[in-house]
């Protein structure tokens, strides 16, 4: 009896115990419709979630709660540290449409790229998460309609399409599980953040839509990126280091994996503003489709690209207008300094003063055990031998095949100060000017249609050394033209 009495009493303490934590959990938990948030779709809920994001703020942290069913449409906000936003699923937070009431430029007193819809600055400990909706509202931003794009409506001054999320200076940032995305422009931009988390997240933007970039790091270190879904008209990962936010130093160790990704541009690229250095990254176990370039080290500033490995991926592409960027090229690596324009944002893409830049060196890339199916090859290129050094091709098979009517035999080398678009010859692997290539365990086919520009296996064009062992591979019409051209 005695015993029995003890044990009662031993659960009765853990039941009060238990319900006085939950209570206290209870009480970091900032409701927004609790202040004022109306959730019909149309009103602006922008002064409420506010209040709510302070209200947690300033009671040391809290998660902002948005109930479902609910649509909060909202004007920009800004988050704060010891946050979470949490979205139940059926909740979506919308962007107001109003072009506006967009006034704050995402690059600083560079106005020509976009503004911040959900922003914040030195802010640590943030997390978004939930089962719920974040929307841009990105086709309200958008001119007519096209066949393959829509219109980018003119502007004088300052680009009003919002980011959805632009985080400057952030640490400790979890980003999971929510479905985030109908971008006017890019979609998460973390710019000199460290210690990031983003996962299990489903990104859709429209296919569409220019500029409506994935998920770009800007100046950030360790960052790890898994198990996500990404559709995106611009490129779907993207890393760089842009000279608007240049005090944030080198962007290095990065980890992407267990990702599927489509794009009309490029899938995952590196660069092209890149103004100091990208090294220590990883790619692993991820899946591209249907994109229009699928790895793309696109070097077009004086910064480096060094020590990034792509592993066990299948990448599948295709052909789309020039108005997206890339030739179906499902690995590209090029350095080329870059062109010389006169666009909006031609004095923020030059060091300041200078008319020209430089372009720095991609080296110590690897390639292993990628599968390749698309209307070209994978293309390499710099402007001189020094350019590009030690690109490793482990275990890498192309098919190339003709799938679509676009015409092909290009290659696509903007933005870069010589001629953009480069016509030839179809290659699977088309080497031009470098110090190093490495090729292991490589191979080329071809698919039924062929165009009289597919050609050989390999081009090799001013390359010091090309190193190759074990390939196997025809040229698409063998009794033409050799396999190899060197």
């Amino acid at each position: 009896m005695l015993r029995f009495k003890t044990y009662f009493i031993l659960v009765l303490s853990f039941i009060s115990f238990y319900g006085t934590a939950q209570q206290g959990n209870r009480q970091k938990v900032f409701v927004v419709k609790d202040y004022g948030a109306v959730g019909d779709g149309k009103t602006d809920d922008a002064v409420a979630i506010q209040k709510a994001i302070d209200a947690a703020h300033a009671a040391g942290g809290g998660t902002v709660l948005f109930t479902a069913p609910f649509v909060y449409m909202a004007s920009p906000i800004t988050v704060k540290s010891n946050i979470e936003l949490h979205l139940q699923g059926g909740a979506k937070l919308l962007a107001n449409p109003d072009e506006k009431i967009y006034t704050k430029s995402a690059f600083r007193t560079n106005p020509g790229e976009g503004t911040i819809w959900i922003g914040g600055e030195n802010v640590e400990n943030f997390t978004i998460s939930g089962n719920g909706e974040i929307d841009g509202n990105g086709i309200s931003f958008m001119g007519a309609e096209l066949e393959d794009s829509y219109e980018l409506k003119p502007f004088n001054v300052l680009d009003p399409r919002p980011h959805v999320l632009t985080i400057v200076g952030g640490k400790n940032i979890r980003i999971h599980d929510v479905k985030i995305g109908n971008s006017a422009y890019w979609t998460i931009h973390l710019v000199g953040c460290n210690d990031v988390v983003i996962s299990g997240i489903t990104l859709l933007n429209s296919l569409k839509v220019r500029n409506s970039d994935g998920i770009d790091l800007d100046h950030s270190k360790n960052v790890r990126i898994s198990d996500c879904y990404i559709e995106s008209g611009d490129d779907c990962i993207c890393l760089k280091n842009r000279r608007e936010y240049e005090e944030f130093g080198v962007c290095e160790n990065i980890t992407v994996t267990n990702c599927t990704m489509t794009s009309r541009s490029c899938a995952i690229k590196i660069g092209s503003e890149n103004m100091d250095t990208i090294r220590q990254v990883l790619i692993d176990n991820c899946i591209i489709k249907k994109s229009n370039r699928g790895i793309g080290i696109q070097n077009r500033d004086e910064g480096v690209v060094t020590d990034v490995i792509f592993s066990n991926m299948i990448i599948e592409g295709h052909l789309f207008s020039d108005v997206w960027w890339g030739k179906a090229e499902p690995i590209y690596v090029t350095a080329y300094r870059r062109a010389k324009i006169n666009h909006k944002d031609a004095n923020w893409r030059f060091p300041k003063g200078a008319t020209e830049g430089k372009v720095g060196m991609v080296r110590n890339i690897y390639f292993s055990n990628i599968k390749c199916t698309s209307e070209n090859g994978v293309y390499v290129s710099g402007e001189s031998q020094d350019k590009i050094q030690n690109i490793v091709f482990d275990n890498v098979d192309v098919f190339i095949n003709k799938t679509t009517t676009i015409p092909g035999g290009v290659y696509d080398r903007r933005p870069a100060n010589v001629e953009g678009f480069i016509k030839g010859t179809t290659a699977g692997f088309y080497f031009d000017t470098a110090k190093k290539i490495v090729m292991r365990n490589c191979s080329v086919e071809w698919g039924d249609k062929k165009p009289p520009y597919f050609s050989n296996a390999i081009r090799k064009i001013n390359v010091a050394i090309l190193e190759r062992s074990n390939f196997v591979g025809i040229s698409a019409f063998p009794t033409k033209v050799k396999a190899v051209n060197e």
